[in-house]
This record gives C-alpha cells, sequence and structure tokens, in this order.
C-alpha cells in the first residue's frame, strides 16, 4: 500500500474512532446527544463546569466515556496483542485467549480480586500480569520442539494450559465460598466494562501506548520474523532476545487488559488477518491499523452488549465469540490447506 493512500487509510480510521466514541456514548437508557456529549467533554478538558445538568454531565463524564475509551482501549490492545503473537509464532491461529495466556492472566487477576491480596486496577494489573507470564512461559515449553515453535504444538498446549488455569479459578472460587464474588468473578471473566473509570483508563491507554511503540519500533524485526527465525537471524536480530522482549511486553498489555476488562476472546485472532487482507504485510502499517480498528470494533461490540437486552447486559465476550468463532473455524481451514 502507498505512503499517500496509507496515511488517507489512517484519517479516515481516526475520523471512525472518534465518531464511534462521540456516538457511543449517547446510546444507553439516557437520551443525550451528539451535542451535549461535545460540550461536557470540551468543558472539562477546559477546567470548568459544564453549562449541561449535573445529572447529565456525570452520565457523560463519570460514566459513558470512560467505559468506551475503556472499550476502545482494549480494542485496540487485543488487536496488536494477536498481531504481534501471530507474527513472532509464525501462527496464524494465535492470540492471548486460544494460548492460555487470558486464562493465566484471569487467574492472577481473580486471586488478587478473591483471596484479597491487593485492591485497586494497579493490584489486578500486576495479578494479571504474573499470570499471564507464568501461562506463556508453559506454552512455550510445551510448544516447541528443541528450538523450534510449532504452531499446532502451541495451540493444543495453549488449550490445556488454559484449561488447567480455568480449573484453578474455578476451584479457588469454591473454596472461598462467597455467592456474590463469585457471581461477579463469572461476569467479570466472561468481558465487561462495567466497571471502567478513569483509573482505567490511565492505566490502560499507558500501557497501550509503550506496548505499541516498543512494537513499532521493532517493525522492521517482525517484518523479519514472518520468513522465520533463521532469516531473522542473517538480518542481525537477536531472535531469542527479541522474541522474549516482545513475548513480556505482550504478556504484560494482556495482563493489563484483564485486569481492567476481563477475558475478552477472539479480537486478536480475527481482526489481524482482516488488517493483513488491507494493508499488507508490513507492521509499520498493520499495528497502528489494526489498533483503530480494533478500538472501533471494541467500542461498539460494547454498545450492542448493553443494549441488546436492556436493562439486562451481556457478556462482551459473549459477543465477540459469536463472531470469532465462525472466523476461527474458517482460518483454522485456511491453516490445514496451507499446511
Amino acid at each position: 500500500m502507498r505512503t499517500a493512500r496509507f496515511t488517507a487509510v489512517l484519517i479516515v480510521l481516526v475520523v471512525t474512532v472518534v465518531g464511534s466514541v462521540l456516538t457511543a456514548i449517547t446510546i444507553g437508557p439516557a437520551d443525550i446527544s451528539v451535542r451535549t456529549v461535545w460540550t461536557v467533554i470540551v468543558d472539562h478538558l477546559g477546567g470548568s463546569a459544564s453549562g449541561v445538568a449535573r445529572n447529565r454531565d456525570h452520565i457523560v463524564w463519570e460514566l459513558r466515556l470512560p467505559r468506551v475509551l475503556t472499550a476502545g482501549i482494549v480494542g485496540a490492545s487485543l488487536g496488536i496483542i494477536g498481531a504481534v503473537m501471530q507474527t513472532l509464532t509464525r501462527n496464524p491461529l494465535a492470540d492471548p485467549y486460544l494460548l492460555g495466556v487470558s486464562s493465566g492472566a484471569s487467574l492472577g487477576a481473580v486471586m488478587v480480586l478473591v483471596v484479597g491480596i491487593g485492591s485497586g486496577t494497579g493490584a489486578l494489573s500486576i495479578g494479571a500480569f504474573v499470570g499471564a507470564i507464568a501461562a506463556f512461559t508453559l506454552v512455550l515449553l510445551f510448544g516447541r520442539r528443541g528450538r523450534r515453535l510449532l504452531p499446532t504444538r502451541m495451540v493444543l498446549a495453549g488449550v490445556a494450559v488454559g484449561q488447567f488455569f480455568s480449573a484453578c479459578m474455578t476451584a479457588l472460587i469454591i473454596w472461598v465460598g462467597n455467592p456474590h464474588a463469585t457471581q461477579s468473578v463469572t461476569f467479570w471473566l466472561s468481558g465487561s466494562m462495567s466497571s471502567a473509570r478513569w483509573q482505567s483508563v490511565a492505566i490502560g491507554i499507558t500501557a497501550l501506548a509503550g506496548v505499541l511503540a516498543l512494537a513499532i519500533w521493532h517493525g522492521r524485526a517482525l517484518n523479519a520474523f514472518a520468513f522465520g527465525d533463521d532469516a531473522a537471524a542473517t538480518l542481525g536480530i537477536d531472535v531469542d532476545r527479541l522474541r522474549w522482549l516482545l513475548f513480556v511486553a505482550t504478556a504484560f498489555l494482556t495482563g493489563v487488559m484483564v485486569a481492567i476488562s476481563g477475558a475478552i476472546g477472539f479480537v486478536g485472532l480475527v481482526l489481524p488477518h482482516a488488517v493483513r487482507f488491507v494493508v499488507g504485510p508490513n507492521h509499520h502499517k498493520v499495528l497502528p491499523v489494526v489498533g483503530l480498528v480494533g478500538a472501533t470494533f471494541l467500542i461498539w461490540v460494547d454498545v450492542l452488549a448493553r443494549t441488546a437486552f436492556a436493562p439486562r447486559e451481556l457478556p462482551v465476550g459473549v459477543v465477540t465469540a459469536f463472531v470469532g468463532v465462525p472466523a476461527f473455524i474458517v482460518l483454522m481451514r485456511r491453516a490445514e490447506i496451507r499446511g
């Protein structure tokens, strides 16, 4: 894709994300216009009290805006994580959910949440990061033969590790024996933006910006990884060091996203393939585009989740599964054909 065309695509996607944020905030039980949303945001950013009624100001600034921004951040992060993991493992079916990383992060976060090791998004993020690293280390251990990562073995190892960590979570919840905690944790593990606040926005955007910058900085190396470790090594890339650096970075970002939104599957699996089909395999182009597409996608998935059966709310992970499972089957069949 030429530079001018790629720039135009980026501009369109940025405008789409901004429009999605403003529009999504207006959708809900309270009737709020885009003009009201814009007024509240501009006034708060300017440091002055908005002229909007206090209850509407509270709905926009304290409830809906953090939730919509969190959905966008999580969607962008999952898309970027999936793109990086698929390249590093040379596995088109790789994403945090299928490789067991989300389950490990969930177990770490649940231990913090249920057992009471700590509190707040920061503590949840640390617990989720430790769990994600543990799960991913096991997947790498069982998914390789010698020094080679085998795509099929990694998926099988990811499924096994994910099931193991899920079983540990179930045992932990039953052991605690708190019905209210069990209900809230079960809903949270299926993915939800209902607890999003400005703290989660700040933590999420910081983690996303850092990992995205790191991945783009190593975009040339990621392009080389797509042709195999030997090809990357001939270009002077320290293959093992860079792979572990980016694995740890994506595990960290996965942990943060699980901490603020729960486990949401299939976003990181499907979107990178769709983006590569449009812009090509160059990661300097794939990463920013998949981030913007992921943000837009999950913003509207969250809108559907909270409005489809209002006043009841669907877990976001349920909606993404409806989209992701058929896409996973298609990708799996394509991988078999290529194999």
